[in-house]
């Protein structure tokens, strides 16, 4: 049967043929070992559910280094079209100079699309080496904003005429009293950006039976941005769930400190403090929405407490597109030496099929690549700190997956 694209219905809901058509990026570096390892392991999981029922026909998307060298652009218009016609895609990791250099490609991916929500699960698969006593307790959902904060940030470079100017006019006019050699930044948050994160994360606990959703912020000192989606996350709360969430005080004056079933807690905490508290106590936290910055630092933070980036998955979400992505870098140091782990794309592979609605192909790549894990034959970033851990290829520990889902 042939293969057909994703459609969206009146409501915005997905329509997922039997036989569908996934756009994906290869990626930079190792993308071009992790993507064949990844794509075996996830035509592999669908059989095993779905035999010759259901099928992906994957489509390949020009975007990266190779493409901004032959094309003088590492995201063309057309690539970022086919993926928002087909609303669903995947992608291995693609590099951005630092300081220099062509704009971040996932950043403008993120924007274009209004992916607003990148998603970042953290769990623990054992015998993984972990720096903390119990990552097992580690078991934490991240809903990071995806399109405002720093990533719409608006700089000017110390020295630079337009950097004076506009150093003279807020010294002048707002009563500060700016170096003459400061550079500057803006980082605009908005209600409508911050409360739709938080709406999809409430909306994520609900469906998933999460029992809390901590808002992570600094605004005791950024009163009006950071301050700002703390106070627009209670109050998108009140707006469209406010016979589902309940506060702290709530919690403590109406229910005795249990959450109630079918509930959500929503708190919110200082952005430091969180990262000492899930350090001492993850188990208190099942979903954290942050903005920007906060959440780029939380989630690569939190999947150290379970092993590193190598096992954690993400998704960028939008209302109409989403597109799922290895976490960790590039990695040219070990590039086209079939070294590199693909746990991460792999797993973000099965958050994919979650999306999708193949809840069962999800499942079975997780606990595929949980056996796998378990068994000590793993890529040379793992073997070498696993007790009895043997080391193989990314291309063999492919196929060790592939049997493990079968």
């Amino acid at each position: 049967m042939e293969a057909r694209p994703i459609r969206l219905d009146e409501a915005g809901n997905l329509l997922v043929p039997d036989h569908v058509v996934i756009p994906f990026i290869t990626g930079d570096g190792i993308g071009k070992d992790i993507w064949p390892a990844a794509r075996t392991v996830m035509d592999a999981a669908v059989r095993s559910v779905f035999g010759d029922s259901k099928s992906i026909q994957w489509l390949e998307v020009e975007a990266g280094n190779e493409c901004f060298n032959a094309t003088g652009d590492g995201l063309p218009d057309a690539s970022i079209q086919t993926i928002s016609d087909h609303h669903v895609a995947i992608k291995g990791p693609m590099s951005t100079p630092v300081g220099k250099g062509m704009r971040s490609l996932n950043v403008r991916l993120r924007q274009t699309l209004d992916l607003f929500a990148c998603i970042r699960p953290v769990a623990y698969y054992p015998p993984v080496p972990s720096p903390v006593k119990y990552p097992e307790k580690t078991d934490i959902v991240v809903f990071r904003e995806n399109t405002e904060d720093l990533y719409a940030g608006i700089e000017w470079d110390s020295g630079e005429a337009d950097t004076r100017k506009l150093i003279q006019i807020l010294n002048d006019q707002f009563g500060t009293s700016l170096s003459h050699t400061a550079s500057l930044g803006l980082k605009p948050m908005t209600p409508e950006g911050s409360k739709r994160l938080i709406a999809s994360a409430i909306a994520y606990a609900l469906e998933n039976g999460r029992k809390s959703v901590t808002l992570m912020h600094k605004g005791n000192i950024m009163k009006f941005t950071e301050g700002g989606f703390r106070e627009w996350g209670y109050e998108v709360a009140k707006e469209q769930f406010p016979d589902q969430v309940i506060t702290e005080q709530q919690l403590w004056d109406e229910f005795k400190g249990e959450v109630p079933a079918g509930k959500v807690l929503l708190k919110d905490r200082i952005a430091d403090m969180i990262f000492a508290e899930v350090l001492i106590r993850p188990e208190d936290f099942e979903v954290i929405a942050s903005p920007n910055l906060n959440g780029d630092y939380i989630s690569d933070a939190l999947a150290a407490q379970v092993g590193g980036l190598g096992i954690a998955p993400g998704a960028n979400v939008g209302s109409e597109c989403a597109v799922f992505e290895a976490t960790h870098g590039t990695a040219p140091d070990i590039a086209g030496q079939d070294k590199a782990n693909p746990c991460s794309l792999i797993l973000s592979g099965a958050m994919m099929m979650d999306h999708l609605g193949w809840q069962e192909v999800g499942d079975k790549i997780r606990s595929g690549v949980a056996k796998a894990l378990a068994a000590g034959k793993v890529t040379p970033d793992l073997a070498g700190q696993i007790q009895g851990g043997e080391a193989v290829s990314c291309s063999q520990f492919a196929e060790i997956l592939k049997e493990a889902v079968a």
